[in-house]
């Protein structure tokens, strides 16, 4: 069993300590990573603030993992010591279910097994990646490509399978008009997979702040939703919107900026219930739908994609000390685009 440094939080009012927690030993099938960076993703504060239900405290938030295996279990194949690897939002799932034999894990029937805040199949609870050390199931741990650097990866893991699922499933093409809601650390991956598909990108944010770094990582257009005359002009404009904020917003006039059989789908998960006018859907065969993250098998195609098109998030990293000051700036929109923990510095 190995001893990692981590840093948990007891509540949802608490700051982060350092804290020891216990990695199990090898099981047949187990790689031992030695994390090198974790992202810090909204839904780790989301979590750690207890706005997404009840939380078993303490807790090592962190799914956006990015190390180098340092011992495998004696029955591996996919992975050997000295790999690259990462590991996103979930450890296991059952693994017999209709959507897990399809390599939809994420939609395990049984419930997967997330990587923080979750309960393995041997009851323990799952701590996540702002700690020094983890055990994952080989099945559930990705190769990063060589071209890709660690801190750079991590982000990936989340940010950029939870936008490049709806973007592959949805069909963001050639041809295709898609929309991006919120230039944060999920639209900002948004923008630059969907230009790399090949579609038309539009960005739709509060402001123009954040117009020319919009531009320049591959967006077409970009518009202040601020504006009234926005919702206006671009009325019936767009064949797919992600929105990728975990604010409430007015679904209606959102609806409003798709064509016919146009999607709107939402990877922001916001704490409040959000509402619309059915009308809106009928009106025009428009659709309103959600995505979670992706399967194993689209999170190492996501990860290729990215490593063969130069798609990496603009990242800073921060030590382990920075931890609540960088929750704190999350929340007030203040980092450019995705906080990564350097923990060796942990």
């Amino acid at each position: 069993m190995v001893t990692a440094k981590a840093r948990a939080v007891d509540g949802p009012d608490k700051p982060f300590r350092v804290a020891e927690i216990k990695r199990r030993d090898l099981d047949l099938h187990d790689v031992l990573i030695e994390i090198k960076y974790a992202g810090i993703c909204h839904s780790d504060i989301h979590t750690a603030h207890g706005e997404w239900g009840p939380v078993n405290y303490p807790l090592v938030p962190g799914h956006e993992i990015a190390g180098i295996v340092t011992d495998v279990g004696t029955e591996v194949s996919k992975y050997k010591v000295g790999d690259r690897v990462g590991v996103g939002c979930m450890v296991d799932s059952c693994g017999e279910c209709e959507n897990c034999r399809k390599g939809e894990e994420q939609y395990c029937l049984k419930g997967n097994i997330q990587t923080y805040g979750g309960v393995d199949k041997y009851g323990e609870p799952t701590q996540g990646g702002y700690s020094t050390h983890i055990v994952v199931q080989e099945n559930f741990v990705l190769k990063i490509p060589d071209n890709i650097e660690l801190d750079k990866a991590a982000p990936l893991l989340c940010a950029g399978i939870t936008t490049y699922s709806p973007l592959n499933h949805w069909g963001a093409a050639s041809g295709k008009k898609v929309a991006v809601v919120g230039m944060g650390g999920l639209g900002h991956m948004a923008v630059q997979i969907a230009h790399a598909m090949g579609a038309e990108v539009t960005v739709l944010s509060q402001t123009l702040k954040k117009k020319e770094d919009g531009l320049q990582l591959g967006a077409d257009h970009y518009y202040a939703t601020s504006e009234p005359q926005t919702f206006e002009k671009l009325a019936g404009c767009f064949d797919l919107i992600i929105n990728t904020v975990s604010a409430k917003i007015n679904l209606n006039a959102y609806l409003g900026l798709l064509n016919l059989d146009g999607t709107l789908v939402n990877v922001g998960a916001p704490a409040e219930p959000l509402s619309l006018n059915v009308f809106n859907l009928i009106g025009h065969r428009r659709s309103f739908a959600g995505s979670m993250i992706g399967g194993i098998r689209e999170t190492q195609e996501m990860l290729n994609f990215c490593a063969q098109h130069g798609i990496v998030p603009k990242i800073e990293v921060i030590s382990a000390e920075q931890i609540d000051e960088a929750y704190e700036r999350v929340l007030a929109s203040d980092v450019k685009y995705r906080f990564v923990i350097d923990t060796n510095t942990i």
